[in-house]
């Protein structure tokens, strides 16, 4: 069952959650994105599909976005902070352990919530993302994370490894064969969906 919830500033989400839920992984999409992005809403599908919650809700506002607050990551994770508080106070999602999945600057935005609330997040997954821009927080990130990136998406990558050597917590680069930044092959999206459910499957239940 899908329910609206609204995340202080007075930004909209949609909140679903499955009756047998054993946890919540909220979404922090990247720049240009909202919580209508079809790659989202087909990675929180499958994660739902596994028992799993999903937050999937606006980091900025319409009026935001257009500008060049889609890069400023500390505005971001202030506001993927402002969810899980939401969430902490739900009655469905309070007692679930809390998983987040970043996209583009929003996996930035997911470490560094991940890095300030070590006791809260269990898990992180990074699709196309650039964790890079968690800068200094990387090697506070306590809680397991996995970074998928296309194998075409050599810039990305590039800086994928180069975050992930400021990892100090378990992680793992996942590089999806034949797959661009947006994973708009055949069977690309289906593998990043299987590999975060997978992953917090691992690491929430």
């Amino acid at each position: 069952m899908t329910v609206p919830l609204t995340v202080d500033p007075g930004l909209e989400g949609d909140l679903t959650v499955p009756a047998d839920a054993v946890g919540v992984v909220v979404f922090a999409h990247g720049s240009g994105s909202s919580r209508r992005s079809p790659r989202n809403i087909a990675v929180a599908r499958e994660l739902q599909d596994n028992r799993f919650a999903t937050l999937l809700f606006d980091l900025l506002s319409p009026g935001e976005d257009g500008g060049g607050r889609r890069f400023d990551i500390d505005l971001l994770t202030e506001r993927l902070r402002a969810a899980m508080a939401e969430l902490s106070r739900h009655e469905k999602t309070a007692d679930l352990p809390l998983g987040l999945f970043g996209a583009s600057t929003g996996a930035a935005a997911a470490l560094r919530a991940a890095a300030a609330e070590p006791g809260r997040v269990r898990a992180v997954v990074s699709r196309g993302g650039r964790p890079d821009l968690a800068g200094d927080a990387l090697p506070r990130v306590q809680c397991p994370a996995l970074l998928i990136v296309g194998a075409r998406d050599d810039e990305v990558l590039r800086l994928n490894q180069q975050a992930a050597a400021e990892l100090t917590a378990p992680h793992r680069i996942e590089v999806v064969p034949g797959a661009s930044h947006l994973f708009e092959e055949p069977g690309a999206l289906e593998a990043v969906a299987q590999l975060a459910a997978a992953w917090f499957g691992d690491h929430l239940r």
